[in-house]
């Protein structure tokens, strides 16, 4: 009988958990679709979160999405607004909005962006404080008419608001695509 309790407590909790994850994957996937409502870009990134630290160093996926039909001219070139989120494999998460500029050079393309955001540390690295902000610069090269392959580098602080302001420094491989 003990055993038969403990099958189905272990079902219950199963099942939970399952539908936990497929409620956040469909509110993903929602999310996605109403982004998709306008013109943008979507880049989505693998790299290393926190390379300079050895302890604390782990694999990272980012995700940001540029409102292209938004962009301002400005006196540098145009300014595309942007959101974005990431997490590694700690569970160390950040999701952000900010605005980037893409200077294109040919078949290349130099894009720096700058997006504040909320940092979660999970069981990644203490950054010091909630309130963090992301700098980025990608260098990359079209492929095709409408995607760009590039390097990244960011660096993320949290502009001494904190106790403490150890910061991170990433660098990620992303594949970008307009539509």
């Amino acid at each position: 009988m003990i055993n038969l309790l403990y099958f189905f407590y272990k079902f219950i909790i199963n099942t939970c958990s399952l539908m936990k994850k497929t409620i956040k994957l469909l509110s993903f996937l929602y999310l996605i679709q109403a982004v998709n409502a306008y013109a943008g870009d979507l880049s989505v990134g693998f790299g290393n979160f926190d390379y300079s630290d050895k302890n604390k160093s782990a694999i990272m996926f980012d995700m940001n999405y540029g409102f292209t039909e938004n962009n301002m001219n400005s006196p540098i070139g145009k300014v595309t607004p942007i959101i974005g989120a990431f997490i590694t494999e700690d569970s160390a998460a950040m999701a952000y909005a900010g605005a980037k500029i893409d200077y294109k050079l040919g078949m290349f393309v130099i894009t720096p962006s700058f997006a504040p955001g909320f940092y979660r540390e999970g069981d990644g690295k203490d950054l010091g404080h909630v309130l963090e902000f992301k700098s980025q610069v990608n260098i990359g090269f079209n492929i095709g008419s409408a995607s760009v392959l590039s390097a990244g580098y960011s660096h993320i602080s949290n502009a001494s608001l904190g106790d403490k302001n150890p910061g991170a420094n990433t660098y990620s491989l992303n594949f970008l695509t307009q539509f």
